[in-house]
């Protein structure tokens, strides 16, 4: 199954990478049930139940639509030049300049990060997956990132050393990704 998706993927010119629907919604939850219990105790004490009710509730439900709506922009789109990085800004990395690709944990989820010959890592905001926000097809969608990576880098891709740090030590001759001796 993952072997015929991931060539279904290759077939194509791009693929966008999003994040699910319960994805976007599950973060507000906490917040708005914390908002109907309020407004019920509220209530409860004996407050105007009419305006402030509803106005909460309202909320509520009006909440979650816009995160879906406003969050559904954020993902990847992987064309054969390069890696589109949909966040607050649109980022375009061309495959020749990704150096890796990882998952990398973040707060309790797993996320893609790209690593670039800049020394710059972007972490993606789409695909991700937690204890929460689980994402079945996540490893899928990781191994199609890296094969797109492979195979659109292009013949002249080398790899760079990662950047000098004062705590790497002196600068040895040599393969830069050889263990210290």
């Amino acid at each position: 199954m993952v072997k015929q998706s991931q060539a279904d993927a290759l077939a194509r010119e791009r693929i966008r990478y999003r994040l699910t629907v319960l994805q976007r919604t599950l973060p507000l939850l906490p917040g708005a049930a914390i908002i109907v219990a309020g407004q019920i105790l509220f209530w409860a004490e004996g407050g105007p139940a009419g305006p402030v009710l509803v106005t909460g509730l309202v909320l509520w439900l009006v909440a979650p639509l816009v995160a879906v709506v406003s969050s559904s922009a954020f993902g990847i789109t992987l064309t054969t030049s390069a890696a589109v990085v949909h966040n607050f800004r649109r980022r375009v990395i061309p495959w020749s300049d990704v150096q890796a690709i990882r998952i990398e944990p973040l707060m309790g989820s797993r996320t893609v990060v790209l690593h670039e010959a800049n020394g710059r890592r972007t972490r993606l905001r789409a695909p991700m997956t937690g204890f929460l926000s689980w994402d079945r097809r996540f490893e899928e969608k990781f191994h199609t990132i890296g094969r797109w990576w492979l195979d659109h880098r292009g013949p002249e891709w080398t790899p760079v050393p990662p950047p000098r740090t004062w705590w790497d030590g002196p600068t040895t001759a040599g393969d830069p990704y050889a263990p210290p001796a």
